[in-house]
């Protein structure tokens, strides 16, 4: 009887070694892009972006640019308040209609919060969304507003994010 021998080829020496670059490539891929939107979710909730800022449009910006150094409003008629949405307080979501309280020091950066219309709060006039380019352009933004007394924006590395809003000091 004849002895077997197995085909050339079949079984002698090493199999080549699989390649693992494009797998290695498709997972860092995924891993930075992982990485990027869960940071990219921390730096939307946790308000990452640059200073807002909010002024006054009187003779004397220094007395207007913060709440906390304002006096009492006084109003002839009390005018309806807006419920702030139970979902946020954050300014980034406030309408028309509704108010805002500063909740930031005195000489410091505003901290807006959405909160129900009151003494020592800001009616929101007018709110533009889309891109801004600071202080001079949220001024010229209300200039047309009918009695507004203050201005804040909210200018972000993503445009699509800034809005500027025309406040009522109440």
């Amino acid at each position: 009887m004849p002895e077997y021998e197995p085909s050339a080829g079949h079984g002698d020496g090493p199999s080549p070694p699989r390649r693992r670059g494009p797998l290695v490539a498709v997972l860092a891929i995924v891993a930075v892009l992982a990485l990027g939107a869960g940071a990219g979710v921390l730096w939307f909730r946790t308000g990452g972006d640059d200073a807002p800022v909010m002024s006054g449009s009187g003779p004397d910006p220094d007395v207007t640019a913060s709440v906390s150094s304002a006096g009492p409003a006084t109003s002839a008629s009390p005018t309806p308040s807006v419920a702030a949405p139970d979902s946020s307080t954050n300014p980034r979501f406030v309408e028309v209609g509704q108010c805002v309280r500063n909740d930031g020091p005195a000489d410091g950066k505003p901290e807006l919060l959405i909160t129900e219309c009151g003494p020592q709060t800001y009616e929101v006039l007018l709110r533009v969304d889309g891109p801004t380019t600071g202080e001079e352009d949220a001024a010229a933004k209300c200039s047309a507003v009918g009695g507004y007394t203050n201005w804040f924006f909210f200018d972000s590395d993503l445009d699509t994010l800034d809005f500027v809003l025309c406040l009522k000091q109440r």
